[in-house]
């Protein structure tokens, strides 16, 4: 598998000013979140100057009157600081799970609105890892990052600041080891930003593999590839595994390193504070007091470094979001005609068309439909077929000439309109994991129940729906793999009824159901395309013969036009796919 490019930068002003855009509608909580933040780091310095102001005061001067009510002030402070800490979590973790949700909706809603040649050349699995798992690390930003550190820094200024004021000859014996704390934080950051994009890109790798192949399972088995394809998975869940263990290798050294320096510190704290207790230059308690400055000046730090991960991992998935929400990959849609009627007049008038470059699938194609007639396309795999229909509904652009719908070129009207007009039915039915009536009606609650129920009976789909646990209400398991290919092709058709389009595709709409069931569709084909305009994708010719016209295509181009007879008495191509189809079949 192809590794996926990582991020350039681990840090970036701009992502981090265009991630907060999405604060405003949450200003108050994030100012509720910066007061908190200044607050914890105001009453930071306390305890220790309670400490010794007890250790002066009440210890040493033999006088335990004051040692309660040191004791309750000391209880206080901790309550204190243990409510704000608990409501600062509680507005920075809800500012996070808001921003996540409003950027997921609006990744989701920009992905729904890209043209299909996007998603055939990126990966699902990518898709996935960007609107989840990128996402809750953005999260982390808002939760454990950015507000955490502005507190980290501050909480480190103020203790700095205190500690500068009681003694600033122990102030600086206890910076002393200092530049090595700077050191090791600024090599353990530029490994970190390797590792870090190193485990993104793995996540992203490893559920692109997954959602490929458990989507595909079925032809894994089929041709007994579990093994070839076991193999490939060790690999890509080994490079996940390296990735994370490099990561934690970073810090299992970082912060051993970490705990020497302060160990250092705290070792210079305690000659140079007893050699001026002796002295009688300060007293016992300073120093006590400032063996717990040490503990909050390197416990912020070393947090500063954890949160500077959680930032910088932040910055890469949100560079990996932007991408996608910058991705300009949509079907124009700068018409507004919505005429109140269709017709259902189709007009392609020398079409030519390219997924890649100018390699052409339809090269100089022109046909009229007129409203009401029903248009089959026939040709081998390949020909062209698919394409056709899929250019019609704008899911692809035309390079060259004009596609007209009703004398108007479909790129004016408004494109959901457009969509709305044409209902098409696949070979290969897509069911979402939702009951029946779901399936039917796309959440439309302008479709009443009666016109469902009605539709059905009119495809013959009633019966067997009421025979189902639930009915309407059964719940279709991911993709339908409940219900029968037929039986899946049958919801499909009562999809296309209750939506009342005026135009009606059928994409090789028979072709993978038994014939029994395949009677029963034509049967019901005959109401579904009553007063429509219908293009037809047929392989089995029986069931194209009642077309108005018939298109033979042969890699991209027209080989024949006409009706059915009219092809026969040719005794050209469509004779031979004729004769051919109805020879194999012994008839």
């Amino acid at each position: 598998m192809k590794k996926e490019q990582v991020a350039g930068k681990a840090y970036d002003s701009k992502l981090l000013s265009r991630l907060a855009q999405y604060i405003r509608p949450y200003r108050t909580v994030f100012w509720i979140s910066v007061v908190l933040t200044i607050l914890l780091a105001a009453v930071a310095p306390a305890l220790p100057m309670l400490v010794e102001h007890t250790v002066d005061r009440y210890i040493l001067a033999g006088n335990p009157d004051g040692l309660t009510k040191m004791l309750i002030a000391m209880i206080a402070l901790l309550l204190l600081q243990t409510v704000i800490r608990y409501f600062h979590t509680l507005m920075t973790n809800t500012l996070g799970q808001s921003v996540i949700r409003d950027i997921r909706i609006q990744v989701f809603e920009h992905i729904t609105n890209l043209r299909l040649k996007y998603f055939d050349n990126t990966p699902i699995g990518r898709l996935i890892t960007r609107t989840i798992s990128d996402l809750e690390t953005i999260a982390n930003i808002f939760s454990e990052g950015l507000i955490q550190i502005i507190g980290d820094l501050l909480q480190l200024v103020v203790i700095l600041l205190v500690m500068f004021y009681t003694d600033w000859r122990l102030t600086l014996v206890v910076l002393i080891p200092m530049p090595l704390m700077i050191a090791a934080t600024y090599i353990f950051k530029e490994a970190m930003k390797s590792a870090f994009q190193s485990v993104r890109t793995w996540v992203s790798n490893l559920n692109t593999f997954l959602q490929e192949h458990i989507s595909g399972m079925a032809i894994i088995q089929y041709f007994a590839r579990e093994e070839q394809e076991m193999r490939k998975f060790k690999e890509i869940n080994a490079e996940h595994r390296n990735a994370h263990i490099r990561a934690n290798w970073y810090f299992s050294i970082f912060f051993p390193v970490l705990e020497v320096i302060v160990a250092i510190a705290t070792g210079l704290l305690v000659w140079y504070g007893a050699k001026q207790i002796l002295a009688d230059s300060i007293s016992p308690g300073v120093v006590v007091a400032f063996l717990m400055y040490i503990t909050m000046i390197f416990r912020p730090i070393r947090e500063l470094i954890d949160k500077f991960n959680t930032l910088q991992m932040g910055m890469i998935s949100a560079e990996r979001i932007f991408e996608v929400l910058d991705t300009q990959e949509f079907t124009p849609d700068e018409g507004n005609y919505q005429p109140e009627t269709v017709r259902g007049k189709i007009e392609f008038k020398n079409v030519w068309f390219a997924y890649n470059d100018e390699k052409w699938v339809l090269k100089d194609i022109s046909f009229t439909v007129q409203p009401g007639e029903t248009l089959a396309l026939v040709g081998a795999t390949g020909a062209g077929k698919s394409s056709t229909i899929n250019i019609l509904s704008r899911f692809y652009e035309i390079q060259r000439g004009q596609i007209l719908l009703d004398g108007v070129d479909i790129r004016e009207y408004d494109l959901a309109y457009l969509r709305q007009t044409i209902a098409t039915v696949l070979q290969d039915v897509f069911l979402f994991s939702d009951t029946i009536l779901n399936n039917i009606n796309l959440y439309d609650t302008t479709i009443s129940m009666d016109a469902i129920v009605d539709a059905a009976k009119k495809v013959g789909a009633h019966e067997f729906i009421e025979r189902l646990p639930g009915a309407y209400d059964y719940q279709v398991q991911e993709r339908g793999s409940t219900l029968s290919a037929g039986q899946g092709q049958l919801i499909s058709f009562i999809r296309a009824l209750v939506h009342d389009p005026k135009i009606l595709i059928l994409d090789e709409a028979t072709s993978s159901v038994d014939t029994e069931t395949e009677q029963l569709i034509q049967s019901a084909i005959e109401n579904l395309m009553d007063g429509r305009t219908a293009i037809v994708i047929a392989h089995r010719l029986s069931t194209i013969q009642r077309a108005d016209k018939i298109i033979v295509l042969e890699k991209g181009e027209m080989l024949e036009a006409g009706s059915h007879q009219e092809l026969l008495a040719l005794d050209g191509a469509y004779k031979k796919l004729y004769d051919l189809q109805f020879n194999s079949a012994g008839l």
